[in-house]
């Protein structure tokens, strides 16, 4: 990563930080944390971004190297380096085989034996509704076992109902689907939780959707999904033909539900999506980072935060509370502790990074 023209160590990055004393806004709410966001220098991710981007830590040559993950364009890349702030540039990875579309890797978790479990979201055109102008996002899974140079595809492992798709829809994008997700693995390495984004038709099926697969299923993941819907985990159904297997899915019930459609008639839209979540040490808490769309075109009301103790039960998250007015897409934390900070794990302080960029700290504060 880069700091305007030059490059400074983290350690001094960190410390000219905490020295300034510009809080941008701060939540601070009687029985959660406290957070805030300090104004930094600005720091930059080596390559174009347009989803959340994940980090991990790994041993090579025997040195600790971070690996970054970019998508832009439906086109994932990776860069490394000995930090946040001496990588090399962003170079094109291979997915076999290619699900169509584009697809951004948007979670990537490590195992104790070395192998990467990636999981994307994926755009395919909507010919569903007779049209390639705008798309339907779902969302797969992928592994590695070159540290993400290259990818096994997995298969694609949730996606939107049938006949639950807005093909008349003002929004510009999208005509319905799930994705623009981050996905968690929980403290017992049991189950993985996605927290995605729901898209669909009717206004009561949009919001922040719950997700599980147990951990035991990475290798294959399909059909092994159960989403959260009306205070149970529910199971997919199998659609088989001759020629191939499809799970399908009723309408998650969301955890924050959107106040306005993504698909009405007018231009204004009341959404929360696109969550990025991670364990923060400092505060014993899950920290779950979210923007909040206000029309069709994702132009952002806001920056908010939710806390949750443990990830077992959607209903534990806290009511989000805005930390950020306006700001931009994929907002998320990227750790300063050498070896163990990245997307997933942070402490008291942090890198707040939207759309590839930094240009605050962030502080967490019981």
């Amino acid at each position: 990563m880069r700091i305007g023209p030059l490059t400074v160590p983290l350690a001094a990055t960190a410390m000219v930080l905490l020295h300034v004393t510009h809080v941008v806004e701060a939540q601070d709410r009687p029985g959660t944390p406290h957070v805030e966001l300090r104004s930094a220098p600005l720091l930059t991710f080596p390559g174009v971004v347009d989803s959340n981007s994940p980090a991990v830590w790994d041993r090579v040559g025997g040195r600790n190297l971070l690996f970054v993950m970019m998508s832009e364009s439906g086109q994932p890349r990776r860069a490394w380096g000995r930090d946040m702030v001496n990588m090399g540039a962003a170079r094109q990875v291979a997915l076999t085989p290619w699900p169509g579309g584009g697809v951004w890797m948007e979670s990537i978790l490590r195992d104790v034996d070395g192998t990467w479990y990636g999981y994307y979201h994926n755009e395919i055109p909507a010919e569903v509704c007779g049209r390639t102008d705008k798309m339907i996002p779902r969302i797969g899974a992928a592994r590695s076992r070159d540290r993400g140079a290259s990818w096994e595809d997995l298969g694609i492992v949730l996606e939107a109902p049938p006949r639950s798709f807005a093909c008349n829809t003002n929004s510009a994008y999208i005509v319905g689907g799930v994705g623009d997700f981050t996905v968690m693995l929980d403290a017992d390495s049991r189950d993985l939780y996605f927290f995605y984004s729901l898209y669909l038709r009717t206004m009561m099926s949009q919001g922040i959707a719950v997700a599980r697969l147990a951990w035991a299923d990475r290798d294959a993941p399909i059909g092994k999904i159960t989403i959260w819907r009306n205070g149970a985990w529910t199971p997919g159904s199998a659609l088989r033909t001759s020629e191939s297997e499809r799970w399908l899915y009723p309408a998650a019930s969301p955890i924050f539900p959107a106040a306005e459609s993504w698909h009405d008639a007018d231009q204004q839209v009341d959404a929360f999506w696109g969550p990025s979540v991670h364990w923060n040490t400092r505060i014993g808490h899950y920290v779950m980072l979210l923007s909040r769309a206000k029309d069709v075109a994702w132009e952002q009301e806001g920056v908010y935060v939710s806390f949750a103790r443990s990830l077992q039960d959607p209903r534990a998250w806290s009511v989000p509370t805005r930390i950020l007015k306006g700001g931009t897409w994929y907002p998320q934390v990227l750790g300063l502790e050498d070896g163990a900070g990245t997307d997933k794990t942070a402490g008291e302080w942090a890198r707040f990074f939207m759309l590839g960029e930094s240009r605050h700290m962030i502080r967490f504060v019981p």
